[in-house]
């Protein structure tokens, strides 16, 4: 095994990376409806990564949002965790760049090794070696949340806080954008699954933010259930009032 966990999910993450944002460009030029873009690059992406990690480690399980769940995940000692595309209306939305691409790896109750793509931006995000988050010179914490939607969690936290908003994408670039130093705090509830906070909470933590569930406790993954619907990213020094703000 000359190519580590860690160093083959960063490779495919990256690779898968450049290979979307070339078919994008492609299928845009095209004049491709918006609704077959988000299912061409879904497929394609499912696809590279299926690919390229079953030939790399072929005994490993793979989880993936674009394929049925595979059981045999429940008794392996190592399961990786994509999602090939995180934020796919951002990716139709051609040129946005606030989608990314996840790749985890679980082994034995923890994950070990992951990677957050953000291609549009040419950049990977590993567990290891991990990130060095900049300080903060805001006067208020930036908090990100979703395009889509005001989860009351982000509202609570944003009026306890003080905090200015900001609306983003995928999971992956909202937990990044606070990896960057871009964005201070990131908290969502509905509507996620074990795919969507995998990779971003791996590579959020091993750089050294807090990365919790909205009761503060653990994330766990490959668990029986797929649903795992909260999620909370953010430096260390706003964990507590976070978490306050979150649990009166």
């Amino acid at each position: 095994m000359s190519e580590t966990d860690q160093q083959l999910a960063s490779r495919v993450a990256t690779e898968a990376g450049v290979m979307l944002v070339n078919l994008r460009d492609e299928l845009v030029a095209e004049g491709i409806h918006y609704w077959d873009l988000k299912d061409e690059g879904d497929v394609a992406g499912h696809r590279y990564i299926m690919s390229a990690l079953t030939v790399a480690r072929p005994d490993d399980v793979i989880l993936s949002e674009e394929a049925a769940d595979n059981r045999k995940r429940l008794s392996a000692e190592r399961v990786w965790i994509i999602d090939p595309i995180d934020g796919t209306n951002e990716f139709a939305e051609h040129p946005r760049h606030d989608w990314a691409i996840h790749i985890a790896l679980w082994e034995s109750g923890e994950l070990t090794a992951a990677s957050v793509a953000l291609p549009t931006l040419g950049i990977t995000f590993d567990a290891s070696p991990a990130a060095v988050v900049p300080p903060s010179t805001r006067e208020k914490p930036l908090l990100v949340t979703s395009r889509s939607r005001n989860p009351y969690c982000a509202v609570m936290v944003a009026n306890a806080l003080g905090c200015d908003v900001a609306r983003l994408g995928s999971a992956g670039a909202k937990a990044m954008a606070i990896v960057m130093g871009e964005a201070d705090i990131y908290v969502h509830d509905g509507g996620m699954y074990q795919w969507d906070s995998a990779a971003p909470a791996a590579v959020a933590k091993a750089a050294g933010l807090h990365v919790s569930r909205i009761d503060g406790s653990e994330l766990k993954y490959n668990q029986e259930s797929l649903w795992l619907p909260d999620f909370l990213v953010c430096r260390i020094e706003l964990a507590e009032p976070a978490l306050k703000a979150l649990n009166p």
